[in-house]
């Protein structure tokens, strides 16, 4: 197999380059690192359409304008919306028994062995330009909700067809066949399209559901038949490489799939009950995600005071909250920002998450014997900068975070407590001395995630009385301050809502808190004193997103307590 030839040689000999440009990116590559392609294209040497042409010549595959291409409808129908979109591409002819597809990635073969394994075609693949190709997509493949419902149907009733066919106790078979594998490939698309965190597959007595869990609320699909069950859950374990014959025990597993042209993760989690084995996927797609502080959604302040924290030279800073509460994300945020050439980040989690570029990440395995504090030991050794311990659950991991910290380390971790104070009775309770505490302690953040109201039908209106009364406020505090709700619209599938942000309270360890902790004050007790010295509680955060009209009253009322309770 010939050599790959260097792209910066392939655009040269395009006529797009001289030697020279070449050059000053490789010096600035040699620098800073990444791909040389983007690194031309900010040293303004290059369009990105040139770099479009010049991949599909290195990959020796054909380069097609779809601004002037328009693909043929017999070839459109060969693929659904769904899969066009999961898999980023475009149909554009059909001739014989070969389909001629236009792909943003000239590399990537596996996209085009997938839609050969799901059309029973020969694909060939053609590079397109990739915004060129979203908006193709978007052009051809529109889809609302009753055709999504529709689509639903049509693949439930292939299935019923085939699944005649099918030998119900050969599960490898099942999860092999292609309606299988292209009504679980629609659902997952459903999920990742509608931003979903969690795909549950549930069978049941007499039903199989189906629910998506988005902005924290959980939605139900129209559901498919009870049948449908053991051949969806058998390839969703195929996938993740987990035994399809085993269903008596709990198994966990990982799928990496490419939807849309972007890497997405799914973790997998089974469990056995009554009527089958109930399936739960954990949707970790990055781009959904905001790992950067400024995207957090948080108050100004608070991310000032973030930012604050992560330049911390030693000491602990730990995240609080309910599971769900966006914990992990603001740890990753407050990550990516110290992630530079001279800070070496260590992480230890159970799982990882999100890969981090430029960060060290370890997972930790229990059943062979890498717990989170035998890591921390091995890790100090490694000369970090800043850990990342994914929670401090027990007396002996809390203690080795400690020492990290008292020889010069920052180290960031969670716990599972309701407010920030509580935090502090926490660690006692599992068994660190309070000296310990008020020496390495510098920040506890607890936080909570509310839904951010709908911006396409957001309303405003004039708060009454109970309302107020049920916050706490005043009409005289108010005065002329209207709140906002969401009507519901198709962009917010009617809930009213669409994303969500953090609401925060952040206690600092001043010296008062200090000699409280050493004297074993309550809880209370020291919420009284951070209140006294400035704290803002999580009422008070999600208050400040109600008069800002970004989030509802009855999201603040759920997921905070008033002072008084």
């Amino acid at each position: 197999m010939a050599p790959r030839r260097l792209i910066g040689q392939v655009l040269k000999d395009l006529g797009f380059l001289h030697e020279g440009q070449i050059q000053e990116a490789l010096m600035v590559q040699r620098e800073k690192g990444g791909r040389i392609g983007e690194i031309l294209i900010e040293l303004g040497h290059l369009q990105k359409s040139e770099l479009v042409r010049g991949l599909a010549q290195q990959a020796g595959l054909p380069f097609v304008d779809l601004a002037t291409r328009a693909p043929d409808q017999k070839a459109l129908e060969k693929l659904d919306a769904a899969t066009a979109r999961s898999f980023a591409v475009v149909p554009l002819a059909l001739e014989g028994g070969a389909l001629t597809v236009a792909l943003a990635d000239p590399w990537n073969a596996s996209v085009l062995e997938d839609l050969r394994f799901a059309t029973g075609l020969e694909v060939r693949g053609v590079v397109a330009d990739e915004d060129a190709l979203r908006a193709a997509i978007e052009k051809h493949y529109r889809e609302d909700a009753a055709q999504a419902k529709a689509k639903l149907k049509e693949l439930v009733a292939e299935f019923a067809r085939e699944g005649a066919k099918l030998d119900l106790e050969d599960k490898s078979a099942m999860a092999a066949a292609a309606p299988v594998v292209k009504l679980l490939n629609y659902v997952l698309y459903q999920a990742i399209r509608d931003r979903a965190s969690d795909v549950h597959l549930e069978p049941f007595e007499t039903e199989f559901k189906i629910r998506y869990r988005v902005d924290g609320a959980l939605f139900e699909l129209e559901a498919p038949p009870p049948h449908l069950a053991v051949a969806l859950i058998s390839r969703v374990k195929v996938m993740a490489d987990l035994d399809i014959a085993e269903t008596r025990l709990p198994q966990d597993g990982r799928i990496e799939l490419s939807v849309g042209g972007r890497p997405v993760d799914l973790r997998v989690s089974t469990l056995p009950t009554m009527y089958g084995e109930s399936c739960v996927l954990r949707v970790l797609d990055r781009s959904v995600v905001a790992l950067d502080v400024e995207n957090l959604g948080v108050a100004e302040d608070t991310r000032r005071r973030l930012r604050e924290l992560i330049d911390l030279p030693h000491g602990i800073v730990l995240v609080t909250g309910p599971t769900g509460s966006g914990k992990t994300t603001t740890l990753y945020a407050m990550l990516n920002e110290s992630n530079r050439e001279d800070v070496k980040i260590i992480t230890v989690e159970d799982p990882v998450e999100y890969d981090l570029e430029g960060i060290v990440q370890i997972p930790v395995n229990e059943e062979i014997g890498v717990t989170y504090a035998r890591v921390l030991r091995t890790i100090l050794r490694q000369d970090p900068d800043v850990i990342l311990v994914g929670e401090i659950r027990d007396r002996e991991t809390a203690q080795t975070a400690i020492e990290a910290s008292l020889t010069g380390h920052l180290v960031f971790s969670t716990l599972h407590t309701n407010d920030a104070p509580s935090a502090i009775a926490r660690l006692v309770d599992i068994g660190v001395e309070p000296f310990l505490i008020t020496g390495t302690l510098r920040s506890v953040i607890a936080q909570r995630l509310v839904r951010r109201i709908c911006g396409a039908c957001r309303v405003e209106y004039e708060p009454g009385d109970e309302v107020l009364r049920e916050l706490g406020l005043s009409r005289s505090a108010v005065g002329d301050t209207r709140f906002a709700r969401g009507k519901g619209c198709e962009t917010c599938a009617f809930t009213g809502y669409r994303g969500r942000l953090a609401i925060a309270e952040i206690l600092d360890v001043d010296e008062r808190l200090r000699l409280a902790i050493l004297d074993n004050a309550s809880t209370s007790e020291l919420r009284r004193i951070a209140l006294e010295g400035g704290m803002k509680t999580l009422r008070d955060s999600g208050l400040r997103a109600i008069f800002e009209r970004t989030t509802t009253v009855e999201e603040v009322l759920r997921e905070t307590l008033s002072e008084m309770e």
